[in-house]
């Protein structure tokens, strides 16, 4: 198994919509928290665009190899450096500690959804029975969890829901790459309150494309 490359959602008409990443990151509440790590990393004389693409394929990976742990596929890390193998193996680490504690029957893994009814797309990491209960599960390698984390995943419900899968609870894990990041597993709260933003976000994308002429 190659990781995932980026995916374009179409309608059934074939018109291009966008994905909940892109919807949910247009909000800007995480915006003052990378801009004091920029200027952090800038004082320690780190360049800040290696340090994120090096990051960026960390996390890549081990997301990969956490997907990999359920459906018994073996991952590609042929373009991966020594270094990067092992942060990423570090993620699943965390991940494994996690399923120990946990019952997980996967339904869904890494299922691109597109909604007719809100014209968007999105590709949610898990979803299956978790103790029982019928989750989505977004997994996430990075420095926490934020509230457009919270945005994007009630849209994962929504797709879900509207491919008709039901959907009782929604969860989040952070699992670290290095020893300065932390493992986090959160039940979204608020999921119908997240959703209503992520329409008002939707709708606000769907506007600036008509002002900017459909570009």
């Amino acid at each position: 198994m190659k990781t995932n490359a980026h995916i374009t959602y179409k309608l059934k008409d074939g018109i291009v919509v966008p994905g909940s990443t892109t919807i949910s990151g247009t909000i800007g509440w995480n915006k003052q928290v990378l801009v004091n790590w920029a200027n952090r990393m800038g004082r320690e004389g780190i360049d800040t665009t290696k340090y994120k693409d090096d990051k960026a394929e960390i996390g890549t990976l081990g997301h990969a190899f956490s997907i990999a742990r359920l459906t018994g596929e073996t991952v590609d890390t042929d373009d991966y450096s020594k270094n990067q193998i092992k942060s990423a193996e570090n993620s699943l680490a965390s991940f494994d500690n996690w399923l120990n504690e946990h019952i997980v029957e996967p339904v869904l893994m890494e299922t691109p959804i597109v909604s007719e009814i809100h014209r968007f797309g999105g590709t949610p990491d898990i979803y299956g029975k978790v103790d029982g209960v019928y989750e989505v599960i977004d997994i996430k390698t990075g420095s926490g969890i934020y509230p457009e984390h919270y945005i994007q995943t009630a849209s994962y419900k929504q797709l879900l829901i509207e491919s008709g899968n039901p959907v009782d609870r929604v969860r989040i894990l952070n699992i670290p790459r290095t020893d300065n990041e932390c493992f986090d597993d959160k039940i979204v709260p608020h999921i119908d309150s997240y959703w209503s933003i992520f329409l008002h976000l939707l709708d606000i994308y769907y506007i600036n494309k008509n002002l900017k002429g459909g570009a």
